[in-house]
């Protein structure tokens, strides 16, 4: 279940990336329901996901807890 989870807010968020406000308020959203390790993860794919997106550089402020 928890692996379900992280895949579908991986996939909410490359769907709403075109939105810079509403990627970073998801991105908040899925800080706030996933777990610790699960985080982590996020954290190394949206590293990956955002190289070639630098409008979504902000983001990372929300990972750095």
């Amino acid at each position: 279940m928890a692996e379900g989870m992280l895949e579908y807010t991986k996939t909410v968020l490359k769907k709403v990336s075109f939105d810079t406000i509403l990627f970073c308020k998801e991105l908040q959203k899925a800080i706030s329901r996933l777990l610790p390790e699960e985080i982590e993860e996020l954290k190394q794919w949206l590293l990956q996901f955002i190289t070639d997106k630098p409008e979504l550089q902000p983001s990372l402020v929300y990972l750095r807890t």
